[in-house]
């Protein structure tokens, strides 16, 4: 899973992958650097905390978020600058994107418009995206007219990108078009931008974070509500800042601000959710491992997951609810109980599942 963090300069992006990825080194874009920072996130999960603690294995493996901070750009109120063009090339490679906008207010810290707006920022990433996705229908509809002969094929490809192109002209986004799975497989290898799942992240104040009042609020939840874009609420300066202190006084920071859990547990939750994903557990004494997985997957497709020769060998999977296990406390005590399942191989995986596969090779 490749997340892209992207926005405007100045939002506190960086930042933000700094917190997420414990690489408080990465390199600033505001320096003149551009080239992308990449990292991995460890998904906090309570559950893999409470295996370990039984299990006492020698090894204990979180699942693992991979994420770009993508040199942001500047706007203003005539234009875009040319280091869109950088972005949008950034930008395609990524699973998802993770839209970070600027509501914090800051003396010195300016914003390149003058003032803070995050709906206002957000549209503009947004319609820069839009003209990219256009402009790549465009000239792939002009190649394939200029081509010496038009096949059936080529027919059919260019009857899709136009619903596209009528769907971005008239202002909707490509994951909300309507489009059947058949033709969104065709499109799939333009990686169009406005297609990817996409998350808003507004980067408050402690002001803003307590009040729970920003400047154009209601607007940008319009905006992105009208896109199915999921909308998160995080103090990242403040956040970091707590990452930094000994264990036993984050919870009371923490407490005292209002904060419930931890900016990374927040947005690690929120893409599993975004990307349909969710997480299986190993157990053993050498290894507790979360295993990501796509909502709806079988059994013998996720023995896969760990090795390819425990999915051409699958026998049957032996499951455990992870509900079940953390109120009994064993796995001895869930078959006491008559929770302990055997599955067959189309068995569908269920989040939190906790499987010891069988097989033979």
């Amino acid at each position: 899973m490749k997340i892209g963090l992207i926005g405007l300069n100045r939002t506190g992006k960086t930042t933000l992958f700094s917190l997420l990825t414990g690489k408080e080194d990465a390199g600033s874009f505001s320096s003149g650097k551009s080239s992308a920072n990449i990292g991995t996130c460890t998904v906090p999960d309570e559950r893999i905390d409470f295996l370990s603690d039984i299990c006492k294995p020698k090894k204990t493996t979180y699942a693992k978020i991979e994420l770009t901070d993508i040199a942001g750009f500047s706007v203003s109120s005539d234009n875009i600058n040319s280091g869109a063009s950088k972005f949008l090339n950034d930008v395609r490679p990524c699973d998802a994107l993770v839209h970070v906008l600027r509501a914090f207010e800051s003396g010195s810290v300016a914003h390149d418009s003058g003032n803070t707006d995050p709906a206002r920022d957000f549209e503009a990433v947004e319609t820069e995206m839009m003209f990219a996705d256009l402009e790549m229908i465009e000239k792939r509809i002009g190649r394939i007219k200029a081509g010496k002969k038009v096949t059936k094929e080529h027919e059919v490809e260019i009857a899709i990108l136009e619903k596209c192109f009528e769907q971005l002209e008239s202002g909707g986004s490509l994951s909300d078009a309507d489009l059947t799975e058949s033709e969104r497989i065709l499109i799939r290898g333009f990686a169009f931008l406005t297609e990817k799942p996409r998350l808003a992240v507004v980067n408050l104040d402690e002001t803003q974070w307590e009040s729970k009042a920003w400047h154009n609020k209601d607007k940008l939840y319009e905006l992105c509500n009208g896109q199915n874009i999921p909308v998160l609420e995080l103090c990242i300066d403040t956040e970091m800042e707590i990452s930094r202190l000994p264990q036993e006084d984050k919870q009371l920071f923490m407490t005292d601000l209002g904060i419930t859990q931890s900016g990374v547990a927040t947005l690690a939750q929120a893409a599993y959710k975004l990307l349909g994903l969710i997480s299986f557990m190993t157990i053993g004494e050498d290894e507790v491992k979360a295993w990501t997985i796509d909502a709806g997957t079988s059994a013998k497709i996720a023995a896969g997951k760990i090795h390819t020769d425990i999915e051409r060998g699958f026998i049957r999977a032996e499951v455990i609810k992870y509900e079940d296990l953390h109120e009994l406390g064993s796995a001895a005590a869930v078959k006491e109980k008559g929770l302990f399942r055997l599955e067959g191989k189309d068995y569908v995986v269920s989040d939190g599942d906790i499987i010891n596969f069988r097989f033979n090779v």
